[in-house]
């Protein structure tokens, strides 16, 4: 099965394709596309966090108070004219970081789920199907992400989770935490995903919906519970 059919029966034909997937695993060719779209996205929407996070700069009181002038200007000063290598840091280094760990890491998390009801499947197995349904919000998710962006023209609370029928609550909030956890495409994305899990660890398909949305359970309550302690500590 080829790239192209690969990516459309991620879609329109889930089960069959992440079937088929796990019985051939190929995922190079997958990585490779996800990480030209992810830092494609970046370079976009570059120019909007800039500006978002000059105007957030700008607007907090306690902020500036607490860093005095001095750093204040600096800091100022640094996103109204960043250097080159912040440009390569935000839209090639730092994506390929993130990305890698986000690829690489939940598929051996997932296997260790497996193998409390399984004893098949492999990591190859796993990254492949892993790789292939995060099409959905990878792909499909950031495209409509892209046309919000562009649409507002602003990157910050530009969400598609709950949290975009709440447009005047506080992105710091935990209550807005909790909400951009429920994420229309990452719900989408598990679903999908259980069909992979089902497949490789040769379960049915109710234990494999389980282990799938049980992930990304532990993987918001892990978003909110780091978010509501950077605040703390960030002020």
């Amino acid at each position: 099965m080829n790239f192209f059919n690969r990516l459309q029966g991620v879609f329109f034909n889930p089960k069959d394709t992440l079937k088929a997937i796990s019985e051939k695993p190929v995922w190079m060719d997958t990585m490779i596309v996800l990480l030209v779209v992810i830092m494609v996205f970046s370079v976009i929407v570059l120019p909007y966090a800039q500006k978002d996070q000059i105007q957030s700069l700008k607007s907090n009181v306690e902020l500036q108070e607490r860093l005095g002038e001095e750093a204040y200007q600096q800091q100022l000063d640094f996103l109204e004219n960043p250097p080159k290598w912040f440009f390569i840091v935000f839209t090639v280094i730092g994506p390929l970081f993130t990305t890698m760990i986000g690829f690489f890491l939940p598929p051996l998390i997932l296997l260790a789920f497996g193998r409390m009801v399984s004893t098949e499947g492999s990591y190859k197995q796993t990254l492949s199907v892993y790789l292939h349904a995060s099409f959905v919000n990878n792909i499909f998710g950031n495209a409509v992400r892209l046309i919000l962006i562009l649409t507002r023209k602003s990157v910050m609370q530009t969400t598609t989770s709950l949290a975009l029928f709440f447009p005047k609550m506080e992105i710091t909030s935990t209550s807005f935490r909790v909400l951009s956890q429920i994420d229309f495409f990452q719900i989408w994305f598990f679903g999908i995903l259980a069909f992979g899990i089902s497949s490789v660890f040769k379960i049915d398909i109710k234990k494999s919906l389980f282990l799938s949305y049980g992930f990304w359970f532990l993987k918001s309550l892990l978003y909110i519970g780091l978010g509501a302690l950077g605040s703390r500590f960030g002020g």
